[in-house]
């Protein structure tokens, strides 16, 4: 279908198209009645001519009605019909000076529509054309026919430029308000998109709480496909405080009156599982006005964040250097109070060498036991900062060897024997060398001081290209309950046999951290007065 000019509108078209097919009708009853005498017959000029007028008029309007024109011709050439059938009907009919003479306006609007300045400017010549061609034939007549036929052109050419100035002017405010909508159409896309590209949720309401606008990261948050425009946000979000005491979310908004952010709520999926919350919303604010007395909340904005690992990790800190703290006090109090007992013994004419030197012994100690601390908190430090985590090319029994050589005088002064089982073929391992080393010690350091009388026993063997490194002993072993937790930092077992020993719980915690650095899993076996095995697996180096 043709699309005219810059005025063209669908809705345009077809008024104009009703138009077409309406007003022939009504002027060829307007011309029966001039046939009959109803009205002015001065202008009319037989019946012949006003039926083949009427015949074609009514003919182009229905064509142009049941079938719309398509191309620019076919709409010029049904223009150029109507303006000679109108034309015609004015100078054989009706004279120009009748009062349906303003359908014309309806011309120059259609001109006007499909052929914008120039169409408009055609019309306009022509009408002048039809006033001139009507004075020439009728003047004779009735010299009145001049006056009334040029008041009538002034009429409809100040009528048409009326009636078209307020169409331009109408158009003008049409296409600043598409303009207008586009821009804000723009500005509301780019906002969405920002708003779906935020890791955090947001959740627009309006004043009842029923959300409106929701972007990507609150359906990952809620883990749901489902939309949530529409639902009562109360009836979407389960919230409840740290007390377990259910938070309905819409009585805070419309309490609040800036901007709130809540960390203590936790949100309870359907199957149980639950996070925390950081929840931040403030209202959303209408503007004064004259018909407002005071500013009211037109809605609500929540932004939520799910913050379960953070404040997990936070009060995992709390802890941990709650523990630390007590830990460490309470060797360097012993140390502390040693030194000075030891101050005061040197000065004492009564103090023997031999308890001195138990002072000193038990000084020792406790420094070898903060040492420990030390090296183990150094370590885990390093594990998770990835500091000395690049693989090497390891020698697996050149490594395990020297392992044995540097334990067996500590096993041996225990009254233990500290054993050696290792397959006849060794390859290599590409690993942390520090990392490994760390964990194999804290195995065997473990395994000797834990094992009263027997033996420890350091393995390793490999099969199908895969190292199973495992150190086993007679010792004290430990209970089911014991198992399950003996990996969790600062854990000690309440076995009498193992407070005997100190310790400060980090090892194996350690080990467990160091083991995942390196891409494995220990695994234990222990059994009460039976004995340990804590062992890992590596693949080898294909050489």
């Amino acid at each position: 279908m043709y699309k005219g000019g810059s005025s063209y509108t669908p809705r345009s078209a077809q008024i104009i198209r009703y138009a077409g097919l309406l007003v022939p009708f009504i002027l060829v009853i307007y011309g029966l009645g001039i046939m009959q005498g109803i009205f002015d017959r001065s202008h009319y000029a037989g019946d012949i001519a006003f039926f083949t007028i009427s015949f074609w008029w009514i003919y182009v309007s229905i064509v142009q009605f049941l079938a719309p024109s398509r191309t620019k011709r076919d709409s010029a050439c049904r223009l150029i019909a109507y303006h000679l059938l109108a034309g015609a009907y004015l100078l054989f009919v009706s004279g120009v000076s009748t009062p349906f003479v303003a359908f014309w306006i309806l011309l120059l609007l259609a001109s006007n529509t499909y052929f914008s300045k120039n169409g408009l400017t055609l019309s306009v010549l022509w009408f002048i054309a039809v006033v001139g061609l009507d004075i020439a034939f009728w003047y004779t007549r009735d010299l009145t026919i001049v006056a009334f036929d040029l008041v009538t052109l002034v009429a409809i050419v100040l009528s048409g430029y009326v009636t078209l100035s307020i169409s331009r002017a109408q158009e003008v405010d049409k296409d600043e308000l598409s303009k207008s909508k586009q821009q804000e159409g723009l500005q509301r896309d780019r906002i969405l998109t920002i708003v779906n590209n935020l890791s955090d949720a947001i959740l627009s309401t309006d004043k009842n709480g029923i959300i409106r606008v929701y972007n990507a990261s609150s359906l990952n948050l809620l883990d749901t496909n489902d939309s949530l425009r529409g639902k009562n946000i109360d009836e979407l979000l389960n919230l409840a405080d740290q007390s377990d005491t259910p938070v309905k979310l819409l009585n805070e908004l419309k309490r609040t009156k800036t901007t709130v952010k809540r960390d203590d709520l936790n949100y309870t999926f359907d199957d149980g599982e639950k996070i925390r919350l950081e929840v931040t919303f403030s209202p959303i604010r209408s503007s004064y006005s004259r018909t407002k007395k005071a500013e009211t909340h037109e809605g609500y904005i929540v932004i939520m964040r799910d913050v379960t690992k953070a404040k997990s990790l936070e009060e995992e800190r709390d802890e941990f250097i709650s523990v630390v703290s007590h830990e460490l006090r309470t060797p360097i109090t012993i140390v502390e109070g040693t030194i000075s007992n030891v101050q005061v013994m040197m000065k004492h004419p009564d103090a023997t060498q031999a308890m001195l030197s138990d002072a000193m012994e038990t000084a020792h100690g406790q420094i070898i036991y903060l040492a420990r601390m030390v090296n183990d908190l150094s370590t885990l430090s390093r594990a998770e900062r990835g500091v000395a985590d690049a693989p090497e090319d390891i020698d697996v029994r050149e490594m395990i060897h020297a392992l044995h050589d540097e334990y067996s005088k500590e096993a041996t002064e225990k009254g233990l024997h500290l054993n050696l089982d290792i397959g006849a073929t060794l390859g290599h391992v590409k690993t942390s060398r520090l990392y490994l080393e760390e964990m194999l010690q804290n195995f065997i350091t473990n395994s000797i001081k834990y094992t009263k009388k027997g033996t420890v026993t350091i393995s390793v063997k490999q099969k199908l290209n895969i190292i199973t490194f495992a150190v086993k002993d007679t010792g004290i072993g430990m209970s089911k309950t014991d198992q399950s937790k003996i990996f969790q930092k600062f854990y000690r077992s309440e076995d009498y046999r193992t407070r005997e020993t100190s310790g400060t719980g980090l090892g194996l915690y350690v080990a467990a951290k160091l083991s995942h650095k390196i891409g494995s899993k220990i695994e234990l076996t222990s059994r009460l007065n039976y004995g340990s095995t804590f062992s890992f697996k590596l693949p080898a180096v294909k050489k």
